[in-house]
């Protein structure tokens, strides 16, 4: 997978507040930038709660005037920050119909939809999507390639897993056509794409209860149908994890140091090793190619 890249400087004003801000917003290395996540990271959390408890209903009526405020004084928060971070980059509008800034934008847009348009109000639960943007202060850079890794295993596996969910889906619809046979519409099976919800009920074992079998072949067959639920159940469970392991090794044995130990020749260790984990012998100076 491909990382995501940093949005990029003007580079006509690589020195000066701009510079300063955009060290500050986009950098996450040093101490100032640092602060700055953690407090926009304090202040998503607390917005995201203020909205969860205007939800309720008792504590909207109790606390409206002061969620309003507080609200206001969120938005008014993270709309400079939107503001600001589309003042330091290098191309704005590259950066306002990327996926964070459409994230941005619809964090604070609803707040003020509500001014102009009678009945936004009911717009504002838009603003749960600053929880998203707490994924992008933390970056999750140390995880790009893990993630790489499991959406590379996904893909190898895609085959298997549309095989087997084709034979789910085979299962249901056999199952589905004989219980609609076997119990009909007098049982709450009413046709056969409601006995196919049912099948997919049944195998995946979570038993609703809003369509039972009354009649002795229609138990029988629920009872085969639940046996093959579980037996199937850990089917792409096992496809992904086969992968996903092939897919770890081949990146582990990619990290390897080519290098050679001098004294007993082992190959094979950690890049940043600086002595063979056999024999203790220094190692040559890594090259990188």
């Amino acid at each position: 997978m491909r990382p995501l890249s940093a949005p990029q400087l003007n580079p006509a004003t690589e020195s000066g507040w701009r510079r300063h801000w955009f060290d500050i917003i986009y950098r996450h290395d040093t101490r100032p930038s640092r602060n700055f996540d953690l407090l926009l990271v304090y202040a998503i959390l607390a917005s995201v709660m203020v909205v969860m408890f205007d939800s309720v209903q008792h504590l909207h009526v109790q606390w409206a005037a002061t969620f309003y405020v507080v609200e206001w004084i969120f938005t008014l928060l993270f709309t400079a920050e939107y503001l600001l971070r589309l003042l330091v980059v290098r191309r704005p509008l590259r950066y306002a119909v990327s996926i964070w800034g459409v994230i941005d934008l619809a964090a604070i847009l609803p707040t003020y939809l509500s001014l102009f348009i009678p009945g936004a109000q009911s717009l504002l639960v838009v603003r749960a999507l600053r929880i998203l943007r707490v994924f992008r202060i933390l970056k999750l850079t140390r995880y790009i390639e893990e993630s790489g890794i499991l959406m590379q295993s996904l893909w190898r596996s895609r085959r298997k897993v549309l095989l087997f969910l084709f034979m789910v889906i085979t299962i249901a619809l056999i199952a589905g056509a004989m219980m609609y046979v076997i119990e009909g519409p007098t049982h709450g099976f009413s046709n056969i794409p409601a006995s196919m919800y049912w099948a997919v009920v049944t195998m995946a074992t979570v038993g609703f209860g809003d369509m039972v079998p009354q009649t002795t072949l229609g138990r029988f067959v629920t009872s085969v149908l639940i046996l093959i639920g579980y037996s199937i159940i850990a089917v792409p469970t096992g496809i992904y994890t086969a992968e996903l392991a092939t897919s770890m090794r081949q990146a582990e044995a990619a990290k390897r140091d080519l290098r050679g130990c001098p004294k007993c020749g082992l190959e094979g260790h950690e890049v940043d090793a600086r002595h063979c984990r056999r024999c203790g012998e220094a190692l040559p100076e890594h090259m990188d190619v």
